[in-house]
This record gives structure tokens, sequence and C-alpha cells, in this order.
């Protein structure tokens, strides 16, 4: 038997250092090649670490939390034949990673969080573990079993090496919906309590909040758009071309907006450099999709905006969302807007204040579509209203400026024949 050594990679573009997320075996485990061994965080990215090799786990380098430096030991296998290891060298010691408390995400462009179901005391099918071992599953199944109050221990897991999977939390479920117990737990009293490390994108996400707002001179501003004729346009476009070029949504509309009104604005367009007191007006118009995914919020970029079409645009945002959503976006795709987008979508609300992505100086935040009454030349009519909630750095930003913005934006959108008049 050897030992083989799994060191922490080299991601690229420079990185000295990663986080150490979490960890999805535990010394002991028996693993296979391919197989997920750990997560580590980037400035702007979750990356699987995978295994090269088969054998068991005898050594982990570190605790989820932990930045870790480049080409330190992440992981020590032990494997048939002589390892990667000369039997000379120091073995690594061994460090147990503690039991990682269940990631809370922000939920932006996403459904609905269910409030948290008790567990029952004989739902689903079930399997024994000890208190403090620590069953495989993803970082989305452990946020939905925390969301609907299922203790991971106690489910049996039907994926790969026993992986539980999401169907297996609804398995688990199902088969307890009929226990009585259930109505009681609800009105038992609490007293539990749980801490929960901020690591991973959690943490880089309160990072690069905390800085924006310290950093740069927020302002916001308000303004309702009537969408009736552009959700009119958008329809009647879909019935015509969606089976051919693709369903469009609203963004790919407010992109086009946002590009076309970008020409009479251009110091919106900018990046700015605080600590070299420099502003970089830019001619491209590289826009960020604020999108939810498993691991936090992320800002894939459309890039050259100002050169895609709107079914382009819309293929784009969809291709990107589906690569922020599944882990798979790639660094490039995650950096280098110019500008954000960012909805809530169905949860939109009225209004908000969205937070800037820095060094962009302005975000536009698209709030929910309304139906109210309005008077439109005397007479009261039913249209379809929409907020638009956008924030501004104010250090480069004008209020005269954003404000003018805003309103070019609303003339587009509300006379949607303008956004293709060259």
């Amino acid at each position: 038997m050897g030992t083989h050594v799994i060191k922490m990679p080299d991601i690229g573009e420079g990185i000295a250092e990663v986080e150490l997320s979490q960890w999805h075996v535990k010394v002991g485990d028996m693993v296979v090649e391919d197989q997920v061994l750990a997560d580590v965080m980037t400035d702007k990215a979750m990356v699987d670490i995978p295994s090269p090799v088969h054998g068991k786990v005898i050594a982990l380098g570190g605790q989820p939390g932990e930045v870790m430096a480049v080409g330190s030991v992440l992981i020590s296998i032990e494997v048939e034949g002589a390892g990667n290891v000369k039997e000379s060298a120091q073995p690594v010691a061994v460090k147990e990673a503690p039991v990682a408390a269940p990631k809370v995400e922000a939920v932006v462009e996403s459904k609905p969080v269910a409030a948290p179901r008790p567990a029952t005391a004989c739902q689903g099918p079930m399997v024994a573990r000890e208190a403090d071992e620590r069953p495989l599953a993803s970082p989305a199944v452990r946020k939905h079993a925390l969301d609907l109050g299922i203790q991971l221990r106690l489910v049996r897991g039907t994926g790969p090496a026993g992986r539980i999977l999401h169907e297996d939390l609804e398995a688990y479920l199902a088969q307890g919906q009929s226990n009585a117990s259930t109505a009681t737990a609800a009105y038992a009293q609490r007293n539990d309590e749980q801490q929960i490390p901020v690591i991973g994108m959690r943490r880089k996400i309160a990072q690069r909040m905390q800085d924006a707002t310290q950093r740069a001179a927020h302002f916001s501003y308000v303004e309702e758009i009537d969408v009736t004729a552009v959700e009119e346009l958008r329809a009647h476009l879909n019935e015509k071309h969606g089976a051919t070029r693709g369903k469009l949504t609203l963004l790919p509309f407010l992109v086009r907006a946002l590009v076309v009104a970008l020409r009479d604005f251009p110091q919106i367009n900018a990046r700015y450099d605080d600590e070299a007191q420099v502003i970089t007006r830019l001619g491209a118009v590289h826009v960020g999709i604020a999108t939810q995914a498993e691991i936090g919020l992320m800002v894939p970029v459309v890039r050259h905006a100002e050169a895609r079409s709107l079914w382009d645009n819309a293929a784009e945002i969809s291709r990107l969302a589906t690569a922020a959503r599944t882990g798979k976006a790639s660094r490039d795709e995650l950096s280098g807007s110019t500008i954000t987008l960012t909805s809530l979508g169905a949860l939109g609300g009225i209004v908000s204040t969205p937070v800037l992505n820095l060094p962009e100086v302005a975000i536009v935040g698209v709030n929910k579509i309304v139906e109210r009454p309005m008077v439109i030349k005397g007479q009261i009519v039913i249209r379809k209203m929409m907020n638009l909630s956008s924030s501004f750095d104010h250090r480069v930003v004008d209020g005269m400026d954003a404000a003018l913005f805003i309103q070019a934006i609303r003339g587009l959108l509300e006379q949607p024949a303008t956004l293709f008049v060259e």
C-alpha cells in the first residue's frame, strides 16, 4: 500500500490561495476516481476537487473556512501500489474536519423558499448513523434539508457512495405524511440554537457587500414604468417566433434598453478605481445579470450586449444563468461587467435598494409587474406597471444624470419600437 497526496491545485489567473469551503469525505471513507472530495472557493466561483485515484482517506489537510495556499496538502489517500509519496517522506498529520453547518444563501431570482417543516419520528426511508457522522450530500441538498427541517443522518442516500439526493429528501417526507405527531410538533416549544459559520460563497458575498457599502457613495432612484406595450410586443414575438427562435422574457428588452440609453450616458457605463482615482468609461456594454445559484449570488456577464440581437441576448442570458446555477460558470464568465441588472422576479416587491457591484458605478434593479388603474387622457384604464429601483455611485454619477438615464430607459420601454430605431 502507498499514499497518494493531493495538493491544492492552481486554479489559474494568479490565485495564490483559496478557501476550503466544504468536505464531502472524512477520514476512513473509501473514495473512487472522479468522486468529489471537497469544494474550494475562489474570489468568484466554487470549484470541485475530484479524486484522481481509488483508495481510503487517511488525512484531511484543512477545515471548512480555512484559507489554504496553492500547493499545500489538501488530502492524503491510501492506495494500492506505491502512491506518489516516498516512504521516507514524513506522513501528513491527520486533521479531522468538523461537521460543517448547512449554508444559508441569499435569495435572488429564485423561487420562494418553503418554511421549514418539522421532522417526524417515522418519516421516510431511514438509516441509522452516529450523531457525529457526516452523510454525503451536496450543498444544495443540505440547504434543502435545512429548509425542510430534516436531519440528514436519518435519511438513506440512493446516490453514488450513498450520497443523499433531493429525491431522497422527498421520499423521506412522503412516507411520513400520515404521522399524527406532525400536527402537535408544529406547536411544540423550541429552544434549540444553531451557529452557522460564514464561509465559502456566503463569506465572499458578505465581504463584497460590506466593501461596496463602505467605499461607494450609494444613492438610489426609483421610477415606475408602464410596461404594457413592451409586454404586448413580447407576447406577439413569442407567438410568432418562439418555436423557432426561443421564448423571450423581459430581461433581453431591459438589456436592449440599457444599451441604447447608455449611448447618451457614457459616464454610467464605467468603472471607478478609487485607489488610483481614475474613472474608465467603456464603449463595450458588458451586462452583469445577478443570478441566484446553489452556492450563493453570482453575476455572470453578457459580453458585448451592444452587438447582440434581442434573441442573441436572450439565449446568452439563459446559457449563463444555467451555468451559474449549476456551478459550471468559468471565471471569465463571472467577471468584467460594466453595469449590472438585478431582478427578484416574482419576488420583486415594489421597491428595493440594490448594492453596487464594485468597481461599477450603476446597478439597475427590476421590481415585479403589477396591474394597476392609471389615468390616461382623462380615462381610468388598467395598465401593467413596474418599478425600476436603481443605485448609483455618487462619487461618479450626478443625481440629475442618474434620473435622466432612468427616464431614458422608461421612454424606450414605454415606446418599445424606439428600442430598434437607429
